[in-house]
């Protein structure tokens, strides 16, 4: 099937990317949140992001107005859906709230609608048990921030259909990215990694090792990575991190349990950069 629409439930940091980089892809997108206050951020970073583009000539004035005029907005799941061939789904990472998103979804798409969802750590198989599409069902994980990180890992669930899965590759192609197909696992590849990387981070502070700019500043230089696993987990957010942790540590075993000093700093609200302070402080 050729995608031509693509409607993205949830407005928030994922969401606005997502709909920035399939708009420059020539999607026409429908960007949903109930709630109007996220909507309005969400296009007024989307224009600042083209600004910056067209500041640095990465694309003219008449394609960055073309990007921001092929994004709608609404507020009604069923409106931005109503001829969507492809949904992107980007609410919290709790499966209780992904199955209602999920049977509404299923219930007001078209037919052969492909339903995707961008979580980082959640079964493909579980949220696709809700719908009576679960061959439509497929896992794109967009990673933040979503118009400069090139990785899209697509994951499939157990009934995930082949031709579901060519049609979310070519749509990660068609916006520029470098997909990896993922078969069902908790954490896929990048999550899991990352998550046993941060939590290992923080078991070093509180053992004494380094300090945290210490270590962010050994992995970016000893291992040359773009940023530490503290500076990440604050611009992912803590407490993302941790229920990502708590996760796979449930699924998984005693290897994933997450460090006390990472649950200490969520339950003070220290989750990041979103609320101001986590591992650092921002302005």
């Amino acid at each position: 099937m050729a995608v031509t629409k693509i409607a993205i439930v949830g407005a928030g940091i994922m969401g606005r990317g997502i709909a920035q980089v399939a708009a420059a892809a020539g999607y026409e997108v429908q960007l949903m949140s109930r709630h109007a206050a996220t909507v309005d951020k969400a296009l007024a970073v989307i224009k600042h992001n083209l600004q910056k583009d067209l500041e640095q000539a990465k694309i003219s004035a008449a394609e960055a107005k073309d990007i921001f005029e092929r994004i709608d907005t609404t507020d009604n799941l069923a409106e931005a859906v109503a001829e969507a061939d492809l949904v992107i789904e980007n609410v919290p990472e709790v499966m209780e709230v992904k199955h209602d998103v999920f049977r509404q979804l299923d219930r007001v798409c078209p037919d052969d609608a492909i339903l995707a969802t961008n979580t980082s750590s959640k079964s493909i198989s579980e949220i696709a048990s809700v719908t009576s599409r679960p061959d439509k069902v497929i896992g794109m994980h967009f990673f933040n921030p979503a118009p400069k990180m090139k990785l899209v890992e697509i994951n499939r669930g157990m009934d995930t259909s082949d031709e579901t899965y060519q049609v979310a590759e070519e749509v990660a192609r068609q916006m520029g990215k470098e997909p990896i197909c993922v078969n069902e696992s908790p954490g896929f590849v990048v999550t899991r990694l990352n998550a046993v990387l941060a939590n290992e981070a923080f078991k070093m502070v509180m053992e004494g090792v380094a300090s945290p700019s210490d270590i962010d500043k050994a992995c970016r230089l000893g291992l040359n990575y773009p940023m530490g696993p503290f500076e990440l987990v604050d611009l992912v957010g803590l407490d993302t991190r941790l229920h990502i942790m708590e996760e796979l540590h449930r699924v998984l075993g005693e290897a994933y349990r997450p460090s006390p000093l990472m649950v200490k700093y969520v339950n003070a609200g220290r989750f990041g950069k979103k609320a101001g302070k986590g591992v650092y402080e921002y302005k």
